[in-house]
């Protein structure tokens, strides 16, 4: 596949790449290249190789949607530097 400059330029100014008029060939030069390279993708017999698991195909492990408490009240207020009961406590901010 070629690319013409107006092309080049057209898929810069989307990508919004500023290119000047004389950086559009090299541009050209470029992108044709790599083009020629997904063109020859196109060559590889692909009939007898199964699809690899994708987005569409692979199907999360999910866990049961279940409320709790975490059961770990003790282990969490263990770390709090000042604390009554099952609560933390923290300095007066309004007097």
């Amino acid at each position: 596949m070629s690319l013409d400059a107006k092309t080049v330029a057209r898929i810069a100014r989307l990508a919004r790449i500023g290119l000047e008029d004389d950086e559009v060939a090299t541009i050209q030069g470029q992108m044709e290249g790599i083009l020629g390279w997904v063109d020859q993708l196109n060559e590889v017999n692909v009939e007898d190789v199964p699809p690899m698991v994708g987005t569409g195909l692979a199907q999360p492990h999910l866990r049961q949607d279940v409320v709790t408490d975490g059961d770990c009240r003790e282990a969490v207020l263990s770390n709090a530097p000042d604390r009554v009961g099952p609560f933390f406590t923290v300095p007066k901010v309004v007097e």
